[in-house]
């Protein structure tokens, strides 16, 4: 078997996400994924992955990852060659599971848990999907995107932690999902470039966290999401605030390359740091178990190096007594592949989610998402992922479709 052909997608509607099948002369396509700025990540595809890899046998994964992996790629963070390798390690991990007619989760080991549970990530309908490329960096004064989260759905999430977090709670325990994460303080970050939080600004953030303890009391767990956007001394301020309402986790509470300031905080206080799926390369991930400065490990497989990196990454958590969790909020294919891995992980403890995803929008790009039942969710069956992209997605007027062939 041989790759013979690399087809690349990318639409307008969804301006962050980036797709790729990788075809076969055996008649298997494998499908990848990766997400933020596509146009680089398929100039590198095209341009440097094809020359290497038509031609080449797609089982070879540890081979084509190893030497991707080694080229110099100008940076240490997931810049758009480690995108496209992560894309291109999804796919492959696709045509083997296709090809010895086995789900992924079975060729990485096998199923250590039949269902694992999730956090719904709080986002709303359109919170990735804008018509404009700039989109992620017009905020509104709600924290929705500027182009606007409307109400398509039952999910709007994003506005409902914002204004009604009690009843979102409510909502979320009534479907069996006890774990939720949202990030109220990302507006006074903003407004002093994360160098300080007024009392005001404290409590006002803070007062979603009053609506979830009023409305379901301890029957839910909280995570915060920090984005990266504070220096240390506000954030322990934000620490000290949020230990009343024993929050699960802070996440990303600054900047993700800055493990010492990260190890720093750990140290000081007692709510968990989970950090951080913006890390690529196990190397890195090292760095940051090795200073002790996370205590959840958060991979994205999206832009870590793919399912094969993510692995190592994930075993060596495991070897540090550290709890792994799979990042989401980006598209279908990472997010079934991620489920697929977390099903192996004996040490995963959530898998991310967004039901405003995962009953919506996915479904338009995939016919088959992993089912989501009393708040846990199961792998896919089917060989390889067990999905694939939607043929009319590359006949849309906004599509922009590329293939390099042998």
């Amino acid at each position: 078997m041989k790759v013979v052909a690399l087809e690349t997608l990318q639409l307008a509607e969804f301006p962050f996400l980036f797709w790729l099948r990788v075809h076969t002369d055996a008649g298997l396509v494998g499908t990848g994924e990766t997400f933020w700025a596509p146009g680089p990540v398929a100039a590198y595809i095209h341009d440097n992955v094809a020359s290497y890899l038509l031609g080449k046998d797609p089982r070879d994964i540890e081979l084509h990852d190893r030497t991707l992996g080694s080229v110099y790629v100008g940076a240490r963070d997931s810049g758009a060659e480690v995108r496209g390798n992560s894309a291109v390690n999804i796919a492959l991990w696709d045509i083997y599971g296709q090809a010895l007619g086995e789900p992924v989760w079975r060729l990485l080991g096998g199923r250590t848990h039949a269902t694992v549970p999730i956090y719904n990530t709080c986002a709303g309908y359109k919170h990735v999907r804008a018509t404009k490329k700039n989109a992620l960096f017009e905020r509104g004064e709600d924290w929705s995107l500027k182009s606007g989260d409307s109400n398509e759905g039952p999910y709007e999430d994003l506005l409902a932690w914002r204004y009604n977090a009690g009843d979102l709670a409510k909502s979320l325990k009534s479907e069996g999902i006890v774990a939720m994460k949202i990030w109220p303080f990302d507006i006074a970050a903003e407004a002093s470039n994360g160098t300080r939080i007024s009392l005001v600004d404290l409590d006002k953030a803070l007062e979603p966290f009053h609506k979830i303890r009023d409305a379901v009391g301890r029957d839910m767990e909280i995570m915060v999401e920090l984005h990266g956007l504070w220096t240390l001394p506000p954030v322990l301020r934000i620490a000290e605030a949020l230990k009343p309402y024993d929050v699960a986790w802070l996440e990303e509470p600054i900047r993700y390359n800055e493990l010492d300031a990260m190890a720093e905080l750990a140290r000081h206080t007692s709510i968990p740091i989970a950090a951080s799926e913006r890390l690529a390369s196990r190397q890195m991930f090292k760095q940051l178990i090795d200073k002790r400065a996370a205590s959840v490990i958060m991979i994205d497989l999206a832009w870590c190096g793919g399912l094969s990196e993510a692995r190592k990454i994930a075993n060596m958590a495991e070897a540090s007594e550290l709890p792994v969790t799979l990042h989401d909020c980006t598209g279908p294919i990472v997010y079934a592949a991620s489920c697929a891995l977390s099903a192996t992980l004996p040490n995963v403890n959530y898998q991310e989610a967004v039901r405003a995803y995962f009953t919506g929008w996915y479904t338009e790009i995939v016919a088959d998402v992993p089912p989501v039942k009393d708040g846990h969710v199961a792998p896919l069956e089917g060989p390889g992922l067990g999905l694939n992209l939607r043929p009319e997605l590359f006949q849309r007027p906004d599509a922009a479709v590329r293939i390099t062939r042998l």
